[in-house]
């Protein structure tokens, strides 16, 4: 020991210095270091412990990813049962929830109540021993939940050391709030998914308790779940020896390490938790992260203490919601869409109504096991809802107006475009067709092989597609390449001249580089982004065809669904045959070689640009693959982590987030400029 003692002496600075960071940059939201020097720190943090794996620590900052999948959760007990709330949902009820919590004191003169925002998420219960987080659990029933600390430790904002300078240190902590998705976050994690042909998510909620509850931990740290604290417990203790009201606990919890919902409000009566209500009720759809009510607490912990519990729940809180907006209509028909997976997804067709400021015509059924859970018919009358506020969704169906000829919806048992018989495998809600000459299937494929992260062929669209297709002029992706001008001028309002440029199209795309080629291909939960990583890792199509299942699982962000697709699509015969025609009409199956290029050539190395409006000469795409070249990474949304704003016309929004941040801003003449400069 007494030979490591240097290295222990520098790894507990570490691991210190990075908490320090990380408390400053996710919880206050004011960076203390540079993202380089953050990750040089990160760096020499984990070759020491490479060096000396003894030394490794739960609260270690390197142990929020990485950890291998787990094969189950453990029930586990709650220490303090996760009590639910009354709801209240109108400033009458209330009312009535303040009036008879007062007939149970004999006193009630000068209380205050402390209004919060209710985050939808998914409520967790978080252990601390001697400072350090030793377990993280779902709610579960409230008694009992299930152990996820392997995922939660992946969540930045969820202090893994509790930071105790000026507080006496506390053997044992208990920590209550709610883990949740932002909403740019949410969109993000659906079009990856609608791109993988995989389910979207309903709302942020669904999405947040269906991440805490992977398996893999890699999956839940991609996501990038935040999490507010509200309540603070310590077992055997006065909790008035460390914190006297709500306010107080809060105020505690943010100095141990905690993020807090900033817009928390001390009140001096219940009609200023009114005004504080009725002021959300509008402000709420202007935020980051969705809320569905406010949460009214006593703020004395003396009077929650007298006031107690009642069976299920504490007398000294209520929920007061806010109603989704939700509007009757008529079900006129229930069609079924075949997606280019394969996938028949149900499909409400519905009298329009106006929903959240828009024309609802038409809502997603999921699957048959929603079909039958809601008992949805043709001509029923059905309360539709905006899940979320984003994605429309049938919530119920009111069978006191059902017609008396309806009869029960049945998934069809062939395919409703080729007629070939659909399958639903052991464990999938999903019903496929399996046909791959079905020409939904093929159309799909298409539109995804031409689209705009794939290979980008302008002027390839829908209407095109289902042309090309229902015409036998194209079978495959391979065949687009082989279309001749004369071939589509026989089309629909095809010219020459409009011919000539989608030959020219189809032909650029030629030039687009190997991940966005294999992206194109449609594999089964691939994404853009886990094309680039599989391509990275195999950077020739012929090096991926012989790859191992697990050593693609072993590339961090991939995992095992992702491998196994990828590994039984390559093993395939069409499929290693579609690969062939596709490498002899010239298509980049192999990524451009960079062993060559030196560090200079590199000159964005470590910087993040966001591109934004119309530039003068270069597309955005083309700005990127720039700025990509030169070691630069691109993306889509303006943040603290920015370098630089490449600005066009019609900037919009970006360029306002980035001025009120600080942030550089170049024109297209300033970054070529940049890139020539030696």
């Amino acid at each position: 020991m007494i030979q490591i003692q240097p290295e222990l002496k520098r790894i507990e600075e570490l691991r210190q210095l990075l908490q320090q960071a990380s408390y400053a940059y996710y919880v206050l939201d004011a960076p203390i270091m540079e993202d380089a020097v953050y990750d040089q720190l990160y760096r020499e943090l984990q070759q020491l412990e490479t060096q000396y794996p003894e030394l490794v620590t739960p609260d270690s900052p390197t142990q929020r990813v990485g950890e291998r999948p787990a094969t189950h959760f453990t029930s586990v007990r709650h220490n303090i049962p996760l009590y639910s709330l009354e709801n209240a949902f109108n400033i009458d009820e209330l009312q009535a929830w303040d009036q008879r919590w007062r007939r149970q004191l004999p006193t009630t003169d000068g209380v205050k109540y402390v209004s919060e925002l209710k985050i939808d998420g998914s409520a967790l219960a978080l252990t601390y021993q001697d400072g350090v987080l030793v377990r993280g659990a779902t709610r579960g029933d409230g008694v009992t939940g299930e152990e996820i600390t392997q995922n939660v430790r992946t969540i930045r904002s969820i202090p893994l050391r509790l930071n105790f300078d000026g507080i006496e240190p506390i053997e044992r902590i208990e920590v209550r709030g709610e883990a949740f998705l932002p909403l740019e976050v949410f969109k993000q994690i659906n079009e990856e998914r609608q791109k993988a042909g995989e389910q979207l998510f309903a709302n942020p909620r669904n999405a947040a308790a269906g991440t805490l509850r992977q398996l893999d931990s890699r999956i839940v740290a991609r996501r990038r779940l935040d999490f507010f604290a509200y309540t603070l417990h310590i077992p055997g203790m006065d909790d008035a020896s460390i914190a006297n009201t709500q306010w107080e606990a809060l105020e505690l919890l943010q100095k141990m390490g905690f993020r807090v919902n900033p817009n928390h409000q001390l009140c001096e009566s219940l009609a200023e938790v009114a005004e504080y209500y009725k002021y959300w009720d509008t402000e709420r759809l202007n935020l980051p992260y969705m809320t569905d009510g406010v949460v009214v607490k006593l703020n004395a912990f003396k009077l929650q203490e007298q006031l107690g519990f009642t069976q299920k729940f504490p007398r000294w809180a209520v929920a007061l919601k806010y109603p989704a907006e939700e509007a009757p209509t008529r079900v006129e028909n229930i069609a079924v869409n075949v997606g280019r997976t394969g996938a028949l997804t149900p499909l409400a067709e519905m009298r329009p109504v106006q929903l959240a400021g828009t024309t609802v015509s038409r809502a997603t059924l999921h699957n048959s096991d929603r079909i039958a859970q809601l008992d949805i018919r043709i001509g029923d009358t059905v309360i539709v809802r905006k899940a979320g506020e984003i994605i429309p969704e049938v919530v119920r169906v009111i069978k006191e107006l059902r017609p008396a000829d309806t009869v029960p919806f049945v998934m069809p048992s062939h395919c409703p475009v080729c007629g070939q018989p659909v399958v639903r495998e052991s464990g999938e809600a999903v019903t496929r067709c399996v046909n791959a000459s079905c020409a939904a299937i093929l159309k799909g494929s298409i539109e995804h092989w031409v689209s705009r992260d794939a290979l980008d062929i302008k002027g390839v669209g829908e209407k095109l597609v289902h042309q090309l297709v229902d015409k036998g002029l194209v079978h495959s992706v391979a065949d687009l390449y082989d279309l001749t001008e004369a071939q589509l001028c026989s089309l629909e309002r095809m010219g020459e001249k409009s011919a000539q440029k989608l030959v020219d199209a189809i032909a650029q795309s030629k030039n687009q580089p190997w991940h966005r080629v294999l992206y194109g291909l449609g594999i089964r939960h691939v994404g853009s982004v886990n094309a680039q990583l599989i391509t990275e890792k195999y950077p020739t199509v012929e090096k991926l065809e012989t790859a191992k299942q697990s050593d693609i699982a072993g590339i961090y962000g991939i995992g095992a669904e992702i491998a196994q697709s990828v590994y039984q699509w390559f093993h395939i015969d069409a499929n290693q045959a579609l690969i062939a025609r596709l490498g002899n009409t010239g298509l980049q199956l192999a990524a451009e070689e960079t062993a060559t290029m030196g560090e200079s050539n590199q000159k964005f190395a470590g910087k993040t640009f966001v591109v934004t409006g119309t530039l003068p000469t270069l597309k955005r795409d083309e700005a990127k693959a720039l700025i990509q070249k030169a070691g630069g990474k691109v993306t889509d949304s303006v943040s603290k982590k920015t370098d630089y704003l490449v600005v066009g016309e019609d900037a919009g929004s970006k360029l306002a987030k980035a001025q009120s941040l600080g942030i550089t801003q170049l024109t297209e003449a300033q970054l070529l400029q940049m890139l020539t400069d030696e």
